[in-house]
């Protein structure tokens, strides 16, 4: 049986003007786990605990402006973000690495697979938005609202009920965690980048963690995306859960991954 999974080391990479705080735990092939907008990879901390017990190498970057990771925001695009991942993937020195990206994170995991295909063992998308326009008004709108600290606590529950979570899970798990500054700046990042760019994931190999509930990241958008791409994308939907399905469904989510690295690993499968 694996290991209890050790509290995660920090430890700093350094790509340009950015210096990025990474929680890294375990042994063995690479996860990276790349966060949704405007939050944190302490988002993870449930299943990357499974996936170091599973026997994987994890790795968290903060973005940039979280924790004590720090960087420029001016001018800087999807391609930039996803820079400052191949750095860190660069700096470990473990090989390719499987990416994982929630929600706005998957741009950030397509981007890389796109632009350095040579570090990028697998991808998966997480409550993934992949069309190729932004989200609606009204979402966006409540999406801002999550992470307004200044509103009302009701008001942000409301809003993070609709937009992130599905009937009969508590929305206010998500209360704290939120980083404005950040958020705002991720969004205009994703914005500078045409989202044709990244839609493919490159050539690589995606596992596509569809919840069943999500407003944002349809199932439909889902099926539409492996008729696109074809046998390289596998899709997995979890059920009862929405665009926070990492919060309301770790364990389906940490099965999902591991199944799916071990897929990528063939050797890291018990014995």
């Amino acid at each position: 049986m694996p290991a209890f999974a050790a509290a995660p080391d920090h430890i700093m990479v350094s790509h340009g003007d950015a210096r990025l705080e990474v929680l890294a735990q375990g042994k063995g092939p690479t996860i990276v786990m790349l966060p949704s907008l405007g939050r944190g990879a302490t988002d993870f901390d449930a299943i990357a605990d499974k996936l170091a017990e599973a026997g994987f190498r994890v790795l968290r970057p903060e973005p940039r402006g979280i924790g004590k990771s720090t960087g420029p925001w001016q001018g800087v695009k999807l391609e930039d973000l996803a820079a400052d991942i191949a750095a860190v993937i660069e700096q470990d020195k473990n090989g390719p690495a499987f990416v994982v990206g929630h929600a706005f994170g998957n741009r950030v995991a397509r981007m890389l697979a796109t632009a350095r295909p040579e570090l990028v063992a697998g991808v998966s998308l997480i409550a993934a938005n992949v069309g190729r326009n932004p989200s609606p008004p009204n979402v966006r709108a409540a999406i801002r609202l999550s992470a307004d600290l200044k509103a009302s606590d009701d008001e942000r529950v409301k809003a993070m009920q609709f937009v992130f979570f599905a009937p009969g899970s508590d929305a206010r798990v998500w209360l704290k965690g939120w980083h404005p500054d950040v958020l705002a700046a991720q969004r205009i990042a994703g914005d500078l980048t045409a989202r044709e760019i990244d839609y493919a994931a490159g050539k690589a190999p995606v596992l596509y963690i569809q919840p069943s509930h999500d407003p944002l990241a349809r199932v439909d958008e889902a099926e539409e995306y492996k008729k696109a791409l074809g046998d390289r994308v596998t899709v997995v939907v979890i059920p009862n859960s929405a665009h926070a399905v990492i919060i309301e469904q770790p364990q389906a989510v940490s099965d999902a991954l591991i199944a799916y690295a071990r897929k990528l690993w063939p050797a890291s499968a018990p014995k």
